[in-house]
């Protein structure tokens, strides 16, 4: 876990600003504030430098979620609450720029797949998550994933056959495929490769 955060911290060095990362890193700073706490304290609970704090803190780096996570762990603050600050914006709309999106470390994903984050949903409560998936590596056996709500894939480049419970579906751009997500799902063979597809879980009222 250490590493894959210090990993984390030296990829996002070089990654470009958002509003998103704006209003996670002000979040941050008012609860680090808020606590009394100094930039060495919760940089140390989190693992990570306080050059890479100070940075997150300001918005000048967009943080991959997994460092978010550790920022909120070290703050003994739950993962939400760090984008409840998007509420106070003036409108209701979030645009994330292409490339600005929080990258996801999923289980059992590793280099040469990524998951960004596009939206942050506001409230207690998450009722969707939009991500852009980028899969680049045909040797990485994947996991299974489940969760609750259901899932929508719109496939954008390349193709592959997906997954779902002991059904599997071959999907090219432009197909679209959705489904329970508490049935067993994932991409099962990489056929033509960069593949790029975007994947919008909606929660309705499950339990998380």
């Amino acid at each position: 876990m250490t590493q894959k955060i210090r990993k984390a911290t030296a990829d996002n060095a070089a990654s470009p600003p958002s509003s998103l990362a704006a209003s996670v890193g002000a979040s941050i700073r008012q609860l680090r504030t808020a606590q009394g706490l100094t930039l060495a304290d919760v940089a140390a609970r989190a693992d990570i430098s306080q050059a890479m704090l100070s940075r997150v803190e300001t918005g000048a780096v967009s943080p991959s979620l997994e460092t978010v996570a550790a920022l909120a762990a070290a703050l003994g603050a739950d993962l939400p609450a760090l984008f409840r600050g998007m509420e106070t914006q003036a409108s209701d709309a979030q645009l994330v720029r292409k490339g600005e999106g929080l990258e996801v470390v999923r289980r059992g994903t590793k280099r040469g797949h990524t998951y960004h984050l596009l939206a942050s949903d506001r409230g207690p409560r998450k009722a969707f998550e939009p991500f852009l998936v980028t899969l680049t590596d045909k040797s990485e056996i994947f996991p299974e994933f489940q969760h609750p709500g259901t899932e929508f894939i719109h496939m954008l480049e390349g193709s592959l056959r997906y997954r779902h419970g002991s059904e599997n579906y071959l999907l090219k751009p432009g197909d679209t495929l959705t489904f329970s997500g508490n049935v067993p799902h994932g991409p099962q063979t990489l056929l033509r490769l960069p593949i790029r597809f975007l994947s919008i879980i909606i929660y309705h009222d499950e339990p998380q």
